[in-house]
């Protein structure tokens, strides 16, 4: 199944793929609202206003795997992001990034590998995905900031 096509659900629990964005590249995200990286949200949300209209899309997944810091419902959540960062970007409903209830998704998405070469676990909250229409991706570590220039990168190689 290609990573495009694989069923999600958004964090209104409608249910949508990363294919009904209509983007030609995506960044995935594991986020988390009570992190200390939670300020990579408004790095996050500059990245949709400058790419957006070039046919890419942040795709925030809300997860609670790590030390529960996302414990709030999808409304906390949408409400948390939309006042305190100005979040335009889609978010899908809690995601379990590791272990045997993993998402589909993120089950694919560990066999990507980062810069030296490593799979497997997510590590953290927002470590980042950066996905092509053709499938290929490119992974970042969570302290890897949104706007480094490995990430932009990967993102202007995306929409090429």
């Amino acid at each position: 199944m290609e990573l495009f096509e694989i069923p999600l659900t958004t964090i209104d629990g409608a249910p949508t793929t990363l294919a009904a964005l209509g983007t030609r590249a995506v960044l995935v995200v594991n986020v988390a609202s009570r992190c200390g990286m939670t300020p990579q949200y408004e790095r996050l949300e500059a990245l949709q206003r400058t790419y957006g209209e070039r046919g890419f899309s942040v795709v925030g997944f809300p997860c609670n795997q790590f030390l529960g810091q996302e414990p709030g419902s999808g409304e906390q959540i949408k409400e948390f992001c939309a006042l305190t960062y100005g979040v335009s970007f889609p978010l899908m409903e809690k995601t379990r990034v590791n272990g045997g209830r993993k998402h589909p998704l993120y089950a694919r998405l560990h066999e990507v590998p980062d810069a030296s070469g490593r799979t497997g676990r997510v590590k953290w909250n927002f470590e980042k995905f950066v996905i092509g229409a053709d499938g290929t991706a490119s992974r970042f570590r969570p302290q890897v900031e949104p706007d480094d220039p490995a990430v932009i990168a990967a993102i202007e190689a995306a929409l090429q």
